[in-house]
């Protein structure tokens, strides 16, 4: 509430201030004609600021602060330079695959990588956005610019600072549907009437990919946690993000920077790691890393499956698919599927009877039924259907809870008496 007619106060202020000019006398307008309007807006520790490269940005009788930073294509951010995301952003032009995170038809320029630090996780106009941070390539080099909110009262230079630089076509963040562009969207609600209006862009969320990847090997798909454990970031002297609203609240009692300067570094990392993530899962997704694993190619397949892309999805897994180590099985009881959907019986048959005897305990019990299925409706051998569906059924006797199957041995019952049936009448 406290914020809300802070944003009134500051309207109305604004109101009177346009107003002036027409309430003045001709020589008031004359003496005035021609000059720059001094501000006067005092920014503490400024010689500190701007020796970390950030200055004031004047709105009014306000101010937001602003930082940019440059790096080279050469730069390494983790296992990927940036020039590599170009390279990724090229790639995607030059093949024909339909994805999600797809950046074809576009150019590296138009990608930007947006993150915020906020005073809370909760939504709504309680919680207040005190950062604002964004990189892209321009030129020949990333350029990174963050917008931070000095105090409360200075929203209105802050978006205005943000939005006047926008110009981009697609937006990538790491949970930002869910957290970051909704927190922008409801304090823009707040200011429209001062600010430029929210421009309209594709969205990249990372997070989803990110654990659709690694959700296997991380246990906790935080950005940290897959900047060490998949693209070889660490990070020193980090101020953990929850420590955030903490320090920007000592920030607004006190105006020292200190502790501000380190959210402002967490936040470039963060932003920072969000180009090499893309860089990364574009390679994965598009198999051009030479460091894939063999659970990433299949992670990938699973992908394209979903996506109802049948031909990437057995590319893929057809990859892996040889020998007898866990990837490879799921790989051919995944591959098996694709078949069905093509209505390759033969192929479909031949991998499952595979899985059937050597697979998981869930995989080998599915496998007996799907060739259950086969033999009775495609090849019409009631007697192999038979055989099928009782195997299956002794595979889920064996079943100690481990598995969590979800299959019915009642199914399974009603199905061997129809088949016992057909097989008495032939």
């Amino acid at each position: 509430m406290v914020l809300i007619a802070l944003v009134i106060v500051l309207s109305i202020k604004n109101k009177l201030n346009r107003l002036k000019g027409h309430l003045g006398t001709a020589n008031d307008k004359q003496s005035s004609a021609g000059q720059k309007p001094e501000n006067k807006a005092d920014v503490p520790f400024k010689e500190v600021w701007a020796n970390e490269g950030v200055y004031p940005f004047y709105f009014e009788d306000s101010y937001c602060l602003v930082r940019e930073k440059e790096y080279s294509l050469d730069h390494r951010h983790g296992i990927y330079s940036f020039g590599e995301f170009t390279e990724a952003v090229d790639a995607w032009n030059s093949s024909s695959l339909r994805h999600p995170l797809s950046a074809s038809g576009h150019r590296p320029e138009n990608l930007f990588f947006f993150d915020t630090e906020t005073t809370g996780l909760g939504g709504g106009t309680g919680n207040t956005i005190f950062l604002l941070g964004q990189a892209s390539l321009q030129g020949t080099k990333i350029k990174l610019k963050q917008h931070i909110l000095p105090h409360p009262g200075a929203e209105i230079p802050l978006y205005k600072s943000f939005l006047e630089g926008i110009d981009y076509t697609t937006m990538v963040t790491y949970n930002g549907k869910a957290f970051d562009w909704p927190q922008v969207k409801t304090r823009h609600t707040l200011l429209r009437e001062h600010v430029p209006k929210l421009p309209p862009f594709g969205h990249f969320d990372l997070y989803h990919a990110a654990r659709r990847m690694w959700k296997h090997k991380l246990e906790r798909i935080k950005l940290a946690a897959v900047e060490k454990d998949v693209l070889g970031i660490e990070r020193k002297d980090d101020i953990p993000g929850f420590l955030a609203p903490m320090i920007y609240f000592d920030f607004i009692e006190r105006k020292d920077p200190e502790g501000m300067l380190g959210i402002i570094k967490h936040n470039e990392m963060d932003i920072l790691s969000l180009i090499s993530l893309y860089t990364h899962l574009s390679f994965q997704i598009l198999q051009m890393d030479e460091r894939q694993t063999s659970r990433e190619v299949y992670e990938v397949g699973r992908w394209f499956s979903t996506l109802g892309d049948s031909s990437q999805a057995a590319n893929a897994f057809s990859k892996i698919s040889a020998g007898e180590s866990s990837e490879a099985l799921n790989a051919r009881f995944a591959l098996a599927f694709e078949y069905k959907k093509h209505k390759n019986w033969d192929e479909a048959a031949k991998l499952w009877k595979d899985i059937a005897e050597k697979g998981l305990l869930k995989m080998r019990v599915i496998s007996c039924i799907e060739l259950a299925k086969i033999y009775e409706h495609r090849i019409k051998d009631i007697g192999q259907a038979l055989i099928y569906s009782k195997k299956a059924l002794n595979l889920l006797d064996e079943d100690d809870g481990s598995e969590k199957l979800k299959l019915k041995q009642e199914d399974l019952h009603r199905r061997i008496v129809r088949l016992e049936q057909k097989f008495n009448r032939t």
